[in-house]
């Protein structure tokens, strides 16, 4: 008879938890069971920890369920009490912070493998390695050091320790996620993906270990590429790796490339599975932001209050206002930002915070689906929700691109269409055309670009459409464009929250590639190489 048991996950570079919350929201949060998360940056660990605490109160013990909430809804300093106590020791258990790479990261991850991982049975494997020194943006940023050598950077190589606990525990599938600009990064001159295909379809002989006998082929889950054992590289077309969230019901455009290993036996097989990158229609901006409570910016660098913020932006509108009707130029976009001005006199909004208020009804988005996986009828609040203070300068930017937007349906791109006065930011790189989307209004009507970990450092690039709020996105309005549910508290101050959110795996992305993993579990457990099965003396769950 076939193991009911759930499928036990290991994962790596976990984040706040993407991969995670995906795969173990699957079939009502018992197809899957997360042996471990490991993740470096205790304040993410933090968040980890809440989310597992979660978890394994609504499996275990959901009669303290309230210990959560009250924490969420601001009724508790702290997330747990007597009753909840023992789901709160095991989540710390669970959600661990370790750094992977380095001697006690490694050797502390050995041990709980070792103590609480059955490996004789089928497990999964996910996880995203760092992927500043692949991005392009971090490229861009390495090419302007002299004296940086991508050869000697260790972020090229922490796919080697994902690598690492492939060999040595022999998962029967792994799930390993990074940015598309992997595919053409090199080191030494040498492009380093078809080396990690190499490597992941024979780890024993990537690591110079004497072979087990488990191999693998790297499947695509959006198309019928796959390289095992023995391929030619050469015929391998990496672009077909790459996966695209806005096809996938995720209301942001988001291109990552996703590895699916599947063991394989000596023949190559491997089970078939149904492809992601199906859905035709676009999740839009406005459908998961558009009932969310409206908020207007703050001021920084000057005392912030709703009087001297509206008479600061109705100051910077009245401002293009002139200086666009002395150019005669765009009659559109004059009409906008008149109708802007009008919108906003007496408009009167909050800053939101950490805990705001809700509202019956506030946030839904009219699509079952989405509505069922957002929604929490026992928030009393919204989490994450506070904007940033933004200086009068970039109100005034922000203010035209919103506007900008409206009119014209796309966001104003560089210098050329920045073009009134007091609009250019102080950058002596401006006019170079390296920087056109500097600033970046998500527009309503379709997917928002990629939400990355930039966010954090300022809301250039994520502008909300709505002139009348002018600003940026919230904490909250990002992590549901990621489509984080809304009962999912980030920890730490603002910018940690960005960092968590812009770093992450879209949670239903990873709900529908864990429906895939089922599947290709449920077909071939019965063909999965167990490499322990005919080595006498040798006890599957000590370390090899």
């Amino acid at each position: 008879m076939k193991s009911v048991k759930p499928i036990q996950i290991v994962d790596l570079f976990a984040g706040p938890g993407g991969l995670g919350e995906g795969f173990s929201s699957f079939d009502g949060g018992r197809g899957f069971d997360i042996i471990v998360s490991a993740e470096k940056d205790p304040v993410a660990r933090k968040t980890l920890r809440l989310r597992a605490f979660f978890r394994l109160l609504k499996l275990k013990n959901p009669s303290a369920l309230d210990d959560y909430y009250d924490y969420c809804n601001g009724r508790s300093s702290q997330a747990w009490s007597s009753r909840s106590e023992l789901e709160w020791l095991e989540s710390g258990n669970e959600a661990r912070c370790i750094t992977l790479g380095s001697v006690e990261g490694n050797t502390e991850l050995d041990e709980i493998l070792s103590e609480r991982l059955d490996r004789t049975r089928p497990w999964v494997l996910i996880g995203g390695p760092p992927c500043q020194a692949y991005s392009l943006v971090g490229r861009a940023r390495n090419r302007g050091n002299l004296e940086y050598r991508a050869e000697e950077d260790h972020r090229h190589f922490l796919y080697r320790e994902y690598l690492r606990i492939i060999q040595r525990y022999k998962p029967a599938i792994f799930v390993m996620e990074n940015v598309k600009g992997i595919l053409s990064s090199k080191v030494g001159g040498k492009e380093i993906f078809p080396e990690i295909l190499q490597d992941l379809a024979d780890p024993d002989a990537a690591l110079g270990v004497e072979s087990s006998g488990r191999k693998y082929r790297i499947c695509s889950l959006a198309s019928d590429e796959s390289y095992g054992p023995g391929d030619e590289l050469g015929a391998v077309t990496s672009s077909n790796y790459i996966i695209r969230s806005e096809k996938n019901g995720v209301p942001q455009s988001r291109h990552r490339v996703i590895l699916l290993g599947i063991a394989v036996d000596e023949a190559g097989e491997v089970p078939s599975f149904p492809k992601l990158d199906n859905d035709t229609s676009d999740i839009t901006v406005a459908d998961v932001l558009s009932s969310l409570p409206r908020l207007r910016s703050r001021l920084s660098r000057e005392k912030d209050s709703p009087e001297s913020w509206y008479l600061e932006v109705i100051n910077q509108l009245d401002f293009l206002r002139s200086a666009l009707e002395s150019t005669g130029k765009d009659p559109l976009l004059r009409a906008e930002l008149n109708i802007a001005r009008s919108g906003i006199v007496g408009c009167s909004l909050d800053t939101g915070s950490l805990r705001y208020p809700r509202v019956k009804g506030d946030g839904k988005v009219h699509l079952a689906e989405l509505d069922e996986w957002y929604q929490d009828r026992n928030l009393d609040v919204w989490l994450n929700h506070e904007t940033r203070g933004h200086m009068p300068s970039d109100l005034r930017r922000y203010a035209y691109a919103s506007v900008f937007a409206v009119a014209h349906k796309r966001s104003p791109k560089g210098h050329l269409e920045f073009d009134l006065p007091g609009l250019a930011p102080d950058h002596k790189n401006w006019e170079s055309g390296k920087f056109s989307d500097r600033f970046r209004v998500q527009l309503k009507n379709a997917p928002s670009t990629t939400v990355t970990s930039h966010i954090s450092k300022d809301g250039h690039y994520f502008i909300h459409y709505d002139p009348q709020q002018c600003r940026s996105l919230t904490v909250r309005e990002a992590a549901r464009l990621q489509t984080f549910p809304d009962n999912y508290f980030f920890e730490g101050n603002r910018t940690q929250q960005f960092h968590q959110v812009g770093n992450a795996v879209p949670p239903l992305l990873a709900a529908k590639i864990a429906s895939v993993v089922a599947g290709v579990v449920k077909q071939g457990e019965w063909s999965f190489i167990n490499p322990y099965e005919h080595q006498e003396g040798d006890d599957p769950n000590e370390a090899g």
